[in-house]
């Protein structure tokens, strides 16, 4: 998969960036041979880009795209004009203003394990909806 049909990918899923992935019923997914995780937070990266320029960003995370040799941070960065892709490997530094969590060495681990306590959160959300929904349905068979 070229880099264009990726970015075509992300600005499809920002379509509706304002709704967090639990409400707009995203999930774990796969394209191609990349893995697709839905990923929620907002975080500042110090990025390096390919010519070695270093900028700091401010990105709503959506996703984080696993793929043959590549990792990608999928996210909104407002001050850049819309979605954008940023590899995992040149994120040197992420804040993550909501814990103070702040990261220079392991960021995909933290990534990855933050994509999957969100699975998590939200697989026991569903349970427990599943489970009110159940709750409110009258038992046909008493009737």
């Amino acid at each position: 998969m070229n880099s264009n049909a990726f970015f075509d990918i992300l600005r499809q899923a920002a379509t509706d960036a304002s709704e967090p992935a639990c409400r707009t019923g995203m999930s774990e997914r796969q394209e191609g041979r990349w893995r697709v995780l839905p990923l929620e937070g907002t975080f500042e990266i110090a990025y390096e880009d390919s010519r070695g320029a270093w900028s700091t960003r401010r990105v709503e995370a959506r996703e984080l795209k696993l793929g043959p040799g590549r990792t990608l941070l999928g996210g909104i960065d407002r001050a850049r004009g819309g979605y954008r892709g940023f590899r995992a490997d040149r994120i040197r530094r992420l804040t993550d203003p909501g814990s103070a969590t702040r990261i220079e060495a392991g960021i995909l681990d933290w990534l990855l394990a933050r994509a999957e306590t969100q699975r998590r959160e939200r697989a026991a959300l569903r349970r427990s909806l599943a489970r009110a929904d159940r709750k409110r349905m009258p038992n046909p068979v008493a009737a």
